[in-house]
């Protein structure tokens, strides 16, 4: 007898403030919350998770949730650290950091399901939202599609008549069995800008590994990144296009215990890496022109 196909399953959940909605399909489960169009976790069937959720994590209004893939846009980090295109684009003096739309509600434009994989599309349209200091006419739209792996589509318009300077970021919180005893392959020969050593410009020499808080932009980077995790005896594999920077980030013992929504030893399960178009990588985008930012997350045995 041939085995009974399972249908997605995919509800709309209420967790504390915010709305969510978990997607089951044969090959695992999503979680998003509609603030943010933020990635909460996601889980390959017979595996760990794969993106790391604080256990203290809290789900509120105007607040983005420590874990998942917050989206960093239309800048990354610290606004005076950004180049100056993306600089002017906003006029106050202070700026939120990572930028403007991670706690605020994006619009679900539908839910596609094509066999056993599912499609989640939301937008933000500026034009929609008071953004004090931000006048440009853009939409963002993500999709995520929740099939074998999990692809990530974030494409940026500018319907504005001028160009416009953004970087952005999904700021992945990848889920590891203990971060002193994973690597991250991919980097060898990259530079990257130590952000704990005053911004010192440095190159890699052979895989990233973690032995202290680390914080790092890396430039110039390859379309792969992989995460060896021998302790779960699996690698994840980062692809992406559009992207040439990224951002690793563990912030290890004591900068864990200042944390909000973080417990104190929660730095030994988890390690960003953000796909990124950030510093030189930054985006200027013409009039009515649109750039895609690309990632697959997918995995396999180390022997595989």
């Amino acid at each position: 007898m041939s085995a009974v196909k399972q249908s997605p399953l995919v509800e709309r959940v209420e967790l504390d403030q915010l709305t969510c909605w978990r997607v089951r399909t044969a090959h695992g489960e999503l979680l998003v919350a509609q603030q943010g169009a933020q990635i909460l976790s996601y889980q390959p069937d017979g595996q760990p998770p794969l993106i790391w959720l604080s256990e203290e994590a809290a789900y509120e209004q105007g607040q983005s949730v420590r874990g998942g893939v917050p989206v960093c846009w239309p800048w990354f980090g610290d606004l005076r650290r950004n180049p100056p295109a993306v600089q002017a684009a906003y006029q106050p003096g202070l700026a939120p950091s990572h930028g403007l739309v991670r706690g605020l509600d994006w619009q679900l434009l539908g839910i596609d399901e094509d066999g056993d994989a599912v499609t989640l599309r939301f937008l933000f349209d500026s034009r929609q939202h008071l953004l004090p200091g931000w006048p440009h006419a853009v939409r963002v739209q993500l999709d995520m599609r929740l099939g074998e792996d999990l692809s990530l589509h974030l494409q940026t318009h500018n319907q504005g008549s001028e160009p416009l300077g953004i970087s952005q970021a999904l700021h992945s919180y990848f889920a590891v069995s203990d971060v002193r005893q994973v690597s991250v392959e991919g980097l060898d020969g990259c530079r990257y800008l130590d952000t704990l050593e005053d911004w010192r410009e440095c190159r890699q020499e052979g895989a990233l590994r973690f032995a202290g808080e680390t914080d790092r932009i890396y430039l110039d980077i390859p379309a792969r990144l992989s995460i060896v995790d021998p302790g779960w005896d699996r690698r994840i594999h980062l692809d992406s296009s559009g992207s040439r920077s990224a951002v690793l980030w563990n912030p290890w013992i004591d900068k864990a215990r200042r944390l909000s929504q973080f417990a104190a030893d929660a730095w030994q399960d988890m390690l960003c890496i953000e796909t990124a178009n950030v510093m030189d990588d930054a985006l200027c985008l013409g009039a009515d022109e649109r750039h895609s930012l690309r990632l697959r997350l997918s995995s396999e045995t180390l022997a595989g």
